[in-house]
């Protein structure tokens, strides 16, 4: 197996942010009407992932995720389909977070899942070789040691059908898109390529990270600037000022910017709270490489 990518350091949820501090700790903001902000005894944390609610169902029922420094995770929140039911789990190096369900990667390139079962998208058992995890709506990507990707769940928009696609360093799952980022640095996208820019996307060049969103999609360059295509109703595309980025995470219509200084950057819906961002410092840095760009994310819609 190759080199595991490292876990996400920032997550955006459908109304709520989460982030870990180098110390350990865990910052959320947002709203937490369902226990997902209920972080604040949360240590040596090295990775994050934050649930959501349906694209479309402006509920307060979504979860947060939290990798340890000794493989294990917890999780808060709303866990009515069993998703937060993962203290049992050992051995992970990374986890995802979506609707109604979470997704573990264990060290021997396996992935766990609990919570909603429905449509298909926590049927992760048979997955083999898998170096990057990521949760959207309905649909969850793994990302294989040999640089191709796997799919499960909803297919409607064909944001499963990444079968043929190769040399990837990253995946991200949204609402009904997929989102593949080369080794060369260029975006592939699956699904409604519409809805989230996918033909503008084509164009972007020197890519180290990828964020899906429910509606949008951004990119990270490896100078440091942030790109963002799709709807942007709410702002959420509006990032074109950013700067010294070391890693992205996009919500279902907020985008986040981790700063090389520890800081935190958001842009768009703040109808909870969830862009309250400006105060926070002391971050844990992503390292800005390919091989740590499988989103935020994810997660992460």
């Amino acid at each position: 197996m190759g080199t595991f990518a490292s876990p996400l350091t920032v997550a955006a949820g459908r109304r709520h942010t989460v982030a870990v501090r180098c110390d350990g700790s865990v910052l959320a903001v947002g709203h937490g009407g369902a226990g997902e902000l209920d972080v604040d005894a949360w240590r040596n944390v090295v990775g994050v992932a934050a649930g959501n609610v349906h694209a479309f169902r402006n509920t307060g029922r979504s979860h947060t995720v939290a990798l340890l420094t000794d493989g294990t995770a917890r999780a808060t929140g709303w866990n009515g389909d069993g998703q937060c039911d993962i203290n049992g789990w050992v051995g992970l190096t990374a986890v995802a977070a979506g609707w109604r369900r979470t997704l573990g990667l264990l060290g021997d390139g396996t992935v766990v899942a609990a919570g909603r079962r429905a449509e298909g998208a926590g049927d992760v058992e048979s997955w083999r070789e898998i170096v990057g995890i990521s949760c959207g709506d309905w649909h969850s990507v793994g990302l294989r040691d040999d640089g191709t990707a796997v799919a499960s769940g909803a297919n409607r928009r064909g944001q499963c059908d990444i079968a043929h696609w190769s040399g990837l360093v990253a995946v991200s799952a949204g609402y009904l898109h997929t989102v593949g980022l080369t080794a060369a640095g260029t975006v592939l996208v699956a699904g409604e390529r519409a809805a989230v820019g996918g033909a503008a996307s084509d164009t972007w060049r020197e890519v180290v990270a990828v964020a899906a969103a429910s509606h949008h999609t951004v990119g990270l360059t490896a100078d440091g600037r942030v790109l963002a295509l799709g709807d942007n109703t709410f702002g959420q595309c509006d990032v074109a000022g950013w700067v010294d980025v070391v890693a992205v995470a996009a919500g279902a219509a907020h985008t986040l910017g981790l700063r090389a200084e520890g800081t935190l950057l958001a842009t768009g819906c703040d109808d909870d709270g969830q862009c309250a961002v400006a105060a926070w410092s002391d971050l844990r840095r992503a390292p800005p490489s390919r091989s740590s760009a499988i989103p935020i994310t994810e997660q992460t819609v």
